[in-house]
């Protein structure tokens, strides 16, 4: 598949993106989530969106594969931090994301592109919710799966995942940070679609190979605690909305996913019995078909 693969300073940080497929064609930016790399979308996914007429946009968030690392950032305490939230404090953080919002715009300035379908997955939900809410006039539509509102009330992640997520690798080296985050994703894929052992280690190689940074892990982490309660800026959005969730999700519970759509006027909800916090490869055809459904209705409304 050929794409341009490169890196632009936008908002004063370096930022690297793919750009797949004709630029004359309506562009679909793909943003993803939490430590998670532009390899972590599925190739199926990206290649789909290209046969079927759209220009894809893939970015890096900062801290993330080549995007720059932000280590001039001093990071606080974790756990002192952490503290703070759960007691109501808003303690300082390296950036929130508003911060990583304000990347993707720019980076769609400096590329020239007005308006994009924007697809969010975790994080990276949460950060395309920020786009309809702030800058609602670059969105044709908006697709967050996975995500949430930040409504601090909901189900939080299960004990199962909160512990190995509160894991190291072993060693630094590629085997020992390899199995780590296969067991990372092990834990919180789709129970009723599990990956064999070669299909992850493939999918995890991919996401270290890009690069996936400790400190920017723990960066990101922190702007996602810091993130405020976004339901009532998410009840003024008119951008047509597509919600996509797993039933099974151990890590951001489904009932994010509802509150989501819930709190977006005239928002579709789809959720998928049995997956989880990943794409299963029995369901990406099908993810995929409700994405470019949701797409071309709401673009044949606007002519």
């Amino acid at each position: 598949m050929n794409f341009i693969d490169e890196k632009i300073k936008v908002n004063g940080v370096d930022i690297a993106y793919q750009l797949h497929g004709n630029n004359q064609n309506p562009t679909i930016l793909l943003v993803h989530g939490l430590a998670v790399p532009l390899t972590g979308w599925p190739t199926d996914m990206v290649e789909s969106f290209v046969n079927q007429g759209f220009q894809v946009l893939l970015i890096d968030n900062r801290d993330m594969g080549k995007s720059q690392e932000l280590n001039h950032l001093k990071i606080p305490s974790f756990l002192w931090t952490i503290l703070k939230f759960k007691l109501g404090f808003s303690p300082k953080v390296p950036y929130k994301l508003e911060d990583m919002m304000t990347d993707a715009i720019c980076l769609l300035d400096a590329l020239h592109i007005d308006k994009v379908h924007l697809v969010g997955a975790s994080m990276g939900g949460m950060i395309a919710q920020l786009v309809a809410i702030h800058h609602p006039e670059r969105l044709h539509t908006l697709t967050s799966i996975m995500s949430t509102t930040g409504y601090k009330a909901l189900p939080k992640g299960t004990p199962e995942i909160n512990k190995v997520f509160a894991e190291k690798p072993a060693s630094s080296n590629f085997e020992d940070r390899l199995h780590y985050h296969m067991k990372k994703w092990r834990v919180m894929g789709s129970p009723q679609y599990p990956l064999v052992n070669s299909e992850l280690e493939s999918r995890v190689s991919k996401l270290l190979e890009r690069g996936i940074s400790t400190k920017g892990t723990i960066r990101q982490i922190l702007a996602i605690f810091a993130a405020s309660d976004r339901t009532k800026l998410l009840n003024n959005i008119l951008t047509p909305t597509l919600v996509i969730h797993g039933d099974s999700d151990g890590l951001v519970n489904c009932d994010g996913g509802v509150a989501t759509s819930n709190a977006i006027k005239n928002a579709k909800l789809k959720i998928y019995k049995g997956m989880g916090h990943d794409f299963p490869i029995e369901l990406i055809p099908s993810i995929i078909s409700d994405i470019v459904e949701h797409v071309t209705v709401e673009s044949s409304k606007i002519k």
